[in-house]
């Protein structure tokens, strides 16, 4: 897909000033396209460690190609990092709210940063201009008259001009920038004609629908295309356990089951420790808590929840009737902590809690991933861990290798001969990854649910 783009070529024809507020896994890769497509980009936020490293080209997440992009705007002096609501918000022509709605303990959105930046905007809204403020968060139905409502009261009975509207975000963390110039749609939600256009504008030079809706409509797009498609992972989940019981493959199944255009291959990719990462599993609670306060009990969302919640237990059960429930003396090779492949991101990573729980039983644990070794680090310590820098070390004198992440690079591994630094010949693969007629012929005792 990506050698389809020259990433030069593709200009927008209207080029405007934009307010990136929030440079995390939305807002910046969202910062560094806009700017690359030749608009004038302030990034907004509220870290001034993080303001500083951008303006030094710096970055403070992975994400591929994000760093040419703006090292190249920095050149230009057509992006800047800045700390500075009212140098952004005045110069720009676009304010866009890209900053987290994390799940709180209920499994609502926890509003608060929207709250802040909404504010915060319209403290700096000078009068006599007209701003577009658009939410490109993932929020709840409803938010952009919350924006609204921030807005005037951070503008204190000023007498300010703006336009709110909504355009939400479909980047897969790790190809978010591919996503932009390659994607399905285009989703804008808008009170008014006029700000509709001024929008499509921004993406008019891209090959795409450009689905122009009602604001709610946009809002609620988001979260029903993502629990959609965790709903179709624990699908395939549950798939796998009857697999398991009824003697068949769930690869073969999904496989069957995909080439049906009216399924789909993607997202059919069954995983033993079940969906994690900050969006899914947060949007899943949160769209069922909106649908309760709607009175509506989302009866399908339920069992999503409930069935992923199950899963990290039931992969680690499988270690136990192996080794047994108290894993001290044990060592256990652990490969991948990143939520998904092509990411350093392990917030809310099944992996890391795989870990979590391993080590609880007793484990002693050596832990490799290309990229989220640190992000894992932090939120497990050095307690009983040690941190390999490279998969060899993995294999090394360990009882059992678990593979909890789809990086591709694993399926170029040597296992017949990393193997043989093993204690023992033993791998479970909650990702699916290898081929078990090539683990048996390599004498390794492999265990992948639903499996042939």
């Amino acid at each position: 897909m990506e050698n389809q783009v020259n990433f030069d070529e593709v200009v927008t024809k209207n080029p405007k000033t934009i307010a990136v507020i929030g440079t995390g896994y939305v807002g910046l890769p969202s910062s560094a396209v806009f700017n690359k497509w030749g608009n004038k980009v302030y990034a907004v936020d509220v870290d001034k460690k993080k303001i500083d490293d951008l303006n030094n080209g710096i970055m403070p997440i992975y994400e591929e190609h994000v760093e040419d992009f703006i090292k190249e705007g920095l050149q230009k002096g057509t992006f800047k990092a800045t700390l500075d609501y009212k140098e952004a918000v005045e110069d720009s022509d676009i304010i866009i709210i890209a900053v987290g709605t994390p799940g709180t303990a209920i499994g609502t959105a926890d509003m608060r940063y929207i709250d802040a930046s909404a504010r915060s905007i319209g403290e700096n809204i000078p009068e006599g201009t007209h701003k577009i403020i658009v939410t490109k968060s993932t929020v709840p139905v409803g938010t952009s008259e919350r924006v609204k409502k921030a807005v005037l009261e951070g503008a204190n009975g000023r007498n300010i001009s703006f336009s709110v509207a909504s355009n939400p975000e479909f980047l897969r963390e790790g190809f978010a920038v591919i996503d932009s110039y390659i994607t399905d749609r285009v989703v804008i939600g808008v009170e008014d004609e006029k700000t509709g256009k001024v929008l499509s504008s921004l993406f008019e030079h891209i090959d795409t629908e450009i689905f122009l809706t009602d604001i709610k409509s946009s809002e609620l797009i988001k979260y029903a295309s993502n629990t959609f498609l965790a709903t179709k992972i624990t699908f395939v989940n549950e798939l796998a356990s009857l697999c398991q019981r009824v003697g068949a493959d769930v690869k073969n199944v999904a496989r069957g089951m995909g080439l049906d255009q009216r399924i789909g291959t993607r997202f059919l990719n069954p995983t033993e420790i079940g969906f994690g990462g900050p969006c899914f599993p947060k949007d899943v609670d949160a769209l069922y808590h909106m649908s309760l306060g709607a009175n509506y009990d989302f009866q399908i969302l339920a069992s999503v929840i409930s069935v992923n919640e199950k899963l990290q237990r039931v992969f680690v059960n499988k270690i136990a009737r192996k080794f047994g429930s108290n894993l001290t003396g044990k060592t256990l090779g652990i490969l991948g902590t990143a939520f998904k492949d092509n990411t350093d991101d392990a917030r809310h990573s099944p992996a890391v809690e795989v870990i979590r729980i391993l080590r609880g039983m007793g484990a002693e644990l050596k832990i490799y991933d290309p990229l989220a070794i640190e992000t894992a680090r932090q939120q497990l310590g050095e307690n009983n861990i040690l941190y390999a820098s490279s998969h060899k070390e993995v294999f090394s004198g360990v009882d059992a290798v678990v593979i909890l992440t789809e990086w591709k690079e694993f399926l170029d591994y040597d296992y017949k001969g990393l193997s043989e630094n093993m204690n023992s010949k033993v791998i479970f693969d909650a990702r699916y990854m290898l081929t078990p007629s090539k683990m048996k012929e390599y004498g390794i005792e492999y265990y992948s649910s639903g499996r042939q």
